[in-house]
């Protein structure tokens, strides 16, 4: 039986790494929804589902009722919604049944990794309905995603904040250090003033002893 060479190993390793990251997906569920409109008028619980384009419906059984809030686990047996393909979109939309003409549509929109902040993905459609989405996978690429304006800012004035307080810190240690600087001066001055104060009272003293003898 022939070895396989070290460096054949290597290759296959790193490219089944990248396959294995080439497929990774996301699951994607619904952790609240609250719908403000419905479309059919023939039936009184109109039927509500997901659905991403070329993939099955995903229907919603529990929610039949306007103007209330649905929340979800997770663990229901419809769940998940969605599998998102690493640093990929899925065009998607929420959809309601129609008995006679083609499905009323709430709204389509794109489902992206980037999207769900801390995991979580809200998305709103005026008077239609309101929805948090949740990937929990989705969060290790969230550092890649820009910074909102309000972060920005706030980093700006964090930025300024500290600019003020080091100079205000500088303008303080000179103006210490000018003092001290000052007083040793003085300090030094008093000493030698001293010095020759002494110096001369021991001279005038020699003279003194000079005039006696």
């Amino acid at each position: 039986m022939r070895k396989i060479q070290p460096r054949l190993l290597l290759i296959s390793c790193i490219l089944l790494r990248s396959i294995s990251g080439i497929f990774s997906s996301r699951s994607v569920i619904l952790s609240s929804i609250e719908i403000f409109n419905t479309h059919e008028l023939l039936s009184p619980k109109p039927i509500i589902y997901f659905q991403c384009h070329g993939e099955k419906k995903i229907i919603l059984p529990d929610v039949k009722e306007k103007h209330i809030v649905y929340k979800f686990k997770g663990v229901e047996s419809w769940q998940p919604l969605a599998e998102l393909p690493d640093k990929k979109c899925k065009r998607c939309g929420l959809y309601e049944s129609d008995s006679v003409k083609s499905d009323d549509i709430f709204d389509e929109w794109e489902l992206c990794p980037d999207e769900f902040l801390d995991g979580n993905c809200i998305h709103y459609k005026e008077k239609e309905f309101n929805s948090t989405f949740t990937c929990t996978e989705c969060i290790t690429i969230i550092g890649a995603a820009k910074p909102s304006p309000k972060a920005d800012s706030s980093n700006k004035k964090l930025n300024l904040a500290m600019a003020i307080l080091l100079g205000v810190l500088t303008i303080l240690l000179v103006a210490v250090g000018t003092f001290g600087m000052y007083k040793y001066w003085q300090r030094r001055r008093r000493e030698q003033h001293q010095a020759r104060f002494l110096k001369l009272f021991e001279e005038g003293d020699d003279i003194e002893d000079e005039l006696e003898f």
